[in-house]
């Protein structure tokens, strides 16, 4: 038999670390060649890693939401002997499982192959690494309650040695089992309970949902956190007349036989092109730590997307450069993309310059948070019907305010103010998106 460890390939410029989103197989799982069996992420990005070669899963390097080194041992596959030469990115098969990782914590359903004896054994199917952190007691890194911990700390019970029936969290059901089923209870101690109603169990004061947060939640939590941290956020929010606009968007749209329908979007991005070329100082990106600004001739507009993972950030290349029709399009595919996971890097990386909507639910004003290192970001909020006085007579008008945020750094608020003046200028007077 062979052993041969993938070792974490360099999945993109300049990345040194991956973060694991998805298991698709366990430990002792045959694979074939080709074969998917891990997901990980990259800035916002996920890549498919799979198998070199068929054979058993033997190792794998830790749990989801565990960072890797690009180069270090994602997993060990075992072959039969001579399989090896079919994987020429493993080293021979007398090498050690390479670059040491973060182990997973016991709770975890996978964890690499132990490199320390184990603080504590649970009987679990797989075997357990020592937590890196040996100084504390294993059952303290047991997911449970304070009830729960209490009762068997009073039984004698070690939670480290409780297998939970559902999850990573041990309950009272959990260690009413193991007091039937795995040990008998401790002298003197007292009787175990029996098992509670399911309801009774949901009604519990003690029942509180734990989320790991991973993947792409994860990225946004970070990115969102040292953005505001580094960035003096200025907002700007004005109102504007959409009543024409709409009125052409509709017509359009009767006329646009196999043509992608119409949304407010690929009008707002034409009206965003054409201002930024007037003022050139919010098509830019700024690197604070090397002092230098980046100002663009083409826009680069990233689509605020949302998605069951989270907010991610399609790019438009050349927006300037496109129509209305084709800016539809674009927005729909990579929108579609986005959403099924299946935009590639590039697709989400490079914007100059950001638009955010929630539609519908866009509420009547926002503070958006900007998409670093880009120094503007222009939010649209929720359109709605209401009386306005039109050279002194009141009619009813379809109004939006645009809510917008800028790098306070770069963008002074006068020009911030300019900016989205001119933008207003195009949206109110459609006419000024198709004849420049």
């Amino acid at each position: 038999m062979a052993r041969i460890p993938f070792r974490l390939p360099d999945i993109g410029e300049g990345i040194a670390e991956a973060e694991i989103v998805a298991w698709h197989v366990q430990l002792g799982d045959h694979v074939e060649e080709d074969q998917p069996f891990a997901d990980l992420m990259t800035d916002k990005a996920t890549v498919e890693m799979s198998a070199p070669v068929s054979g058993r899963v033997v190792e794998l390097a830790g749990a989801v939401g565990d960072l890797i080194a690009i180069g270090s041992t994602l997993a060990v596959f075992e072959t039969e002997a001579g399989a090896e030469s079919a994987a020429p990115v493993a080293p021979p098969a007398t090498e050690p499982a390479a670059v040491p990782v973060a182990p997973a914590p016991p709770e975890s359903p996978i964890t690499p192959a132990p490199a320390a004896p184990p603080a504590a054994e649970r009987p679990a199917p797989a075997p357990v690494a020592a937590p890196s952190d040996e100084a504390a007691p294993a059952s303290a890194r047991v997911l449970a309650s304070p009830a729960v911990r209490a009762r068997a700390k009073a039984l004698g019970v070690d939670l480290a040695g409780v297998r939970p029936a559902q999850g990573d969290r041990v309950r009272h059901a959990d260690l009413d089992a193991y007091l039937r089923y795995a040990s008998p209870a401790p002298a003197g101690a007292a009787a175990p309970r029996a098992p509670r109603a399911d309801a009774e169990e949901e009604a519990d004061s003690d029942a509180v949902e734990e989320i790991k947060i991973t993947g792409l939640r994860r990225r946004i939590a970070e990115r969102m956190a040292e953005t505001k941290r580094r960035i003096p956020h200025f907002a700007y929010v004005e109102e504007t007349d959409v009543t024409a606009l709409e009125a052409l968007r509709q017509a359009m749209n009767a006329e646009r036989g196999e043509r992608p329908k119409l949304t407010l979007l690929p009008f707002l991005v034409r009206a965003l092109c054409l201002a930024a070329a007037e003022h050139p100082v919010v098509n830019a990106r700024y690197d604070d730590e090397a002092g230098l600004v980046q100002r663009f001739r083409a826009v680069h507009l990233g689509i605020a997307t949302q998605t069951e993972a989270g907010l991610s950030v399609p790019v438009v290349r050349d927006a300037q450069a496109r129509s209305v029709w084709d800016l539809a399009a674009e927005i729909a595919r990579l929108a579609d993309a986005t959403r099924r996971g299946k935009a590639s890097r590039e697709e989400l990386s490079g914007s100059t310059l950001t638009l955010t909507s929630l539609g519908a639910l866009g509420g009547i004003a926002s503070t958006p948070v900007l998409n670093r290192p880009e120094v503007a970001i222009v939010g649209v909020n929720r359109m709605v019907d209401r009386p306005v006085v039109v050279q002194g007579r009141i009619e009813v008008r379809t109004m939006m305010n645009l809510s917008s945020s800028f790098d306070h750094r770069i963008v002074d608020g006068m020009d911030a103010a300019r900016f989205i003046q001119a933008v207003k200028r195009r949206i109110e007077v459609p006419a000024l998106l198709f004849a420049e």
